[in-house]
């Protein structure tokens, strides 16, 4: 499966903290700056695979204010940016209001090597009218898809 994400970094004065993300030789990922005089950075993933411990490898950075951290995700379906800060040191879905996230069902014989969904945010409006009244209430895969 191809959707297309972005997600952007927003964290105060974390140039340091982000450097090992945004050299050209970055084993992981190369966010790019936004030129924010607080500091942000912004990526695009195309596929689900290529994406997978980026919030990992988020929670591993030296933050100087890791309550400050802000990490918004757009994926191509979703119908707003999702929002994740840090708490007790893990990125973690903030509630957006008017919103939730749903979930396919998880295949059945799925490959624990296939990369999980990170399902969708949808208004429930969205929802009603793809889907009806039985919509995607499937529980989550407990693998993280970032």
């Amino acid at each position: 499966m191809s959707r297309i994400a972005q997600v952007i970094v927003l964290a105060t004065y974390a140039d340091e903290a982000m450097e090992p993300l945004t050299r050209q030789d970055s084993p992981h990922w190369r966010f790019k700056p936004l030129g924010l005089f607080a500091g942000g950075w912004v990526i695009e993933f195309y596929g689900l695979r290529h994406r997978s411990g980026l919030l990992r490898q988020l929670e591993s950075l030296a933050w100087p204010h890791p309550e400050s951290v802000q990490v918004l995700i757009h994926d191509e379906e979703d119908d707003c940016y999702g929002l994740w800060m840090m708490r007790d040191g893990a990125l973690t879905e903030v509630p957006i209001p008017g919103h939730q996230r749903y979930y396919n069902p998880v295949p059945l014989g799925s490959s624990r090597t296939d990369p999980p969904s990170p399902g969708y945010l949808w208004r429930p409006e969205t929802v009603a009218g793809a889907f009806g009244e039985g919509a995607l209430t499937s529980p989550l895969d407990p693998r993280p898809a970032w």
